[in-house]
């Protein structure tokens, strides 16, 4: 009688997992998070990058094509982490990020990532059109060409060509939830 139980829900947790563990480009995830010139190239890397859980939060592909050139967008949230994250674990997501996206897409020439937190622009403030104030701020940015894509580890254990927010920056080295 109890395996009777226990049966329904262990195959219930695994279609739970198997469904947050795979993404496709037609997935509403995808299609979502996926935009540019080149959506198709965007969407073959949203769906490599989302086909298993991120710490950080994959909030954007932006793929645009000129010619033969190819560059593509990875936007990270710089909040609401799916787990704390220290400086270390950040460097190795925005690292396996690059990695996945130039395996995904080997055509690209270049990756930018960059994580932006809200910023709040006050009650009453205009947020589109020729006066719009900001309603995010970049609070980290790495730009790496596919000839430097085996470097971005060192590069982000060194800072050498990185963006940092000093607060943000700070929040990772005392690990932080975002």
């Amino acid at each position: 009688m109890r395996v009777a139980r226990v049966v329904p829900v262990l195959l219930a947790c695994v279609l739970v997992v198997s469904a947050t563990c795979t993404a496709r480009p037609e997935d509403a995830r995808v299609l979502q998070r996926s935009s540019g010139g080149d959506v198709v190239t965007a969407r073959r890397i949203a769906a490599a990058l989302l086909a298993h859980p991120l710490p950080a939060q994959l909030l954007r592909v932006r793929c645009e094509r000129a010619g033969a050139h190819v560059d593509c967008g990875l936007i990270v949230s710089g909040t609401k982490f799916h787990r704390a994250l220290d400086l270390e674990s950040w460097n190795a997501e925005i690292a396996a990020l690059v990695a996945g996206a130039y395996a995904a897409a080997p055509e690209v020439n270049e990756v930018d990532c960059w994580a932006t937190v809200p910023v709040d622009a006050g009650k009453g403030t205009i947020v589109s059109g020729d006066f719009a104030k900001p309603t995010s701020a970049t609070v980290f940015s790495i730009t790496v060409p596919r000839a430097q894509r085996a470097n971005v580890p060192q590069r982000l254990a060194g800072g050498r060509g990185i963006f940092w927010d000093p607060a943000f920056r700070a929040s990772l080295s005392k690990g932080t939830s975002g």
